[in-house]
């Protein structure tokens, strides 16, 4: 919202005055997410493998504990000596879902699946509802009508957060995956898909988030984030709004990731989220939290001069640190 202001997340911060912070925000989240379904034991069908230059590339369904398949790409780089770091490879707004990201047939600047996969990582791709695989018949692509008409008191991001958590499950389990080195990558919807996931999801070591984050303060699209007609995030959000009111902002959610190493990516031409000025306020608000927690070197965040792109000068910033805290950290 346009005179929504980006509140403090602490005046005078300290570690102990965090952790009280942290409760009351996460508390907060929790009950917009509204995702109560736990995990499942992690269980999956190859249905296809092909041999590509670097890796191999499988097609693979997992379980969820809803009753649900998850159609996914899993990439596995050739001759891996020992155990290799894994990737939950997030796709953006792309009717072609997980191919995207991880299929040579998507686009050349979004192949950050494939590139992790060639630099030596294990990666799991998965369709989130709404896209590739998962387009239900007779919908267009990130169409959520269908979704809400069966589960009317669940919401998307709940959803695919569920999703995304048992892709970790699953890709932790693994044979030759290192369990204790599983992280994030994602743009666009992907991009806020990764981040909400760290924020969640202790299994995330590292989280890279490329143009996903923005803040109610300062949007023009007022309900981006509630009741739509096509991809409805929370729609309870949207009564939240029509009240002048939003019960928490994205950096405060951000926040929620400290201290797992987190890298963020912002370009101030981005037409999806042209209100670049107060998301660099959240920002700001964010590395005091990862500086009270000694850890100001864990939060990495670049906003340059582009729009809603993942350019190859940033994707390659992003693998190098996500190398420094997953193929070579010390443990």
């Amino acid at each position: 919202m346009s005179d929504l202001k980006v509140a403090e997340i602490l005046s005078s911060p300290s570690a102990e005055e965090w952790k009280i912070k942290k409760r009351s925000i996460m508390t907060r989240w929790l009950q917009i997410v509204n995702e109560t379904n736990p995990l499942c034991k992690p269980v999956y069908e190859i249905t296809s493998m092909i041999q590509e230059d670097g890796y191999i590339r499988k097609h693979l369904k997992y379980a969820t504990e809803d009753g649900d398949e998850v159609p996914a790409l899993l990439l596995i780089p050739d001759a891996s000596a020992g155990m290799v770091p894994g990737i939950l490879a997030l796709h953006p707004t792309d009717a072609n879902g997980k191919n995207d990201i991880a299929h040579p047939s998507g686009r050349k600047s979004r192949q950050y699946g494939i590139e992790l996969a060639k630099r030596g990582y294990a990666v799991l791709a998965p369709d989130t509802i709404t896209a590739g695989e998962r387009i239900e018949k007779g919908d267009q692509a990130f169409q959520t009508k269908s979704f809400y008409d069966r589960y009317p008191e669940r919401t998307a991001v709940g959803k695919m957060l569920a999703d995304h958590r048992q892709g970790a499950e699953v890709l932790a389990s693994l044979k030759g995956v290192d369990e204790d080195r599983i992280g994030v990558i994602g743009h666009s919807l992907g991009g806020y898909n990764a981040y909400f996931l760290a924020s969640l999801d202790q299994r995330i070591k590292a989280a890279v988030c490329s143009c996903g984050f923005s803040m109610f303060a300062g949007d023009p699209e007022h309900h981006r984030w509630g009741k739509r007609d096509w991809f409805s995030h929370f729609p309870v959000i949207s009564e939240w709004i029509e009240r002048g009111e939003v019960p928490f902002d994205f950096h405060e959610i951000l926040s929620l990731c400290a201290p797992v190493p987190l890298f963020l990516w912002m370009g101030r031409n981005d037409p999806i989220f042209p209100h670049w000025k107060e998301g660099l306020k959240g920002i700001l608000e964010v590395q005091k939290v990862y500086d009270v927690l000694g850890q100001n070197d864990s939060f990495e965040w670049v906003i340059g001069s582009s729009g809603h792109e993942f350019p190859s000068a940033i994707r390659e910033h992003s693998f190098q640190f996500l190398d420094r805290y997953l193929k070579f950290a010390i443990r």
